[in-house]
């Protein structure tokens, strides 16, 4: 992990994108009570408007959203500088999103409900 100036290590930045409220804060306090600092956003749009969102180590992005899907926000914000990994969450598995997911370069795919420990051993994978 990066260090402060005082020599503390730096928690890693998530970006997690989920437009239901209930689900992104709940997955927000998930995140941040394991050490992660999070980036929570509504909408892809906020999300890609955000200049600090290319430097976060990774995304955790719901694929239905209520402004496009998960798989267009990574692919713009890869576009965009993004180099972290990203997780994608589903409630509506198929063998064809898995494959697209995949192809666009997505390094785990959950099926919502998701468990705790599951989500969060992920993330933590992906930004050691």
């Amino acid at each position: 992990m990066p260090q402060t100036a005082s020599g503390a290590a730096e928690a890693p930045t998530i970006l997690l994108l989920e437009d239901e409220p209930a689900v992104r804060r709940s997955l927000q306090l998930l995140l941040q009570g394991s050490g992660f600092a999070v980036r929570s956003y509504a909408s892809g749009a906020m999300l890609l408007a955000d200049p600090c969102a290319k430097d976060a180590a990774a995304l955790v992005v719901d694929y239905r959203l209520a402004d496009g899907n998960g798989l267009a926000v990574a692919r713009a914000l890869h576009e965009a500088g993004f180099a972290g990994r990203s997780i994608l969450i589903t409630a509506y598995p198929s063998r064809e999103l898995f494959a697209a997911a995949e192809a666009e370069g997505f390094s785990r795919i959950f099926e919502k409900p998701l468990a705790n420990r599951v989500l969060v051993e992920a993330v933590a994978e992906l930004v050691r």
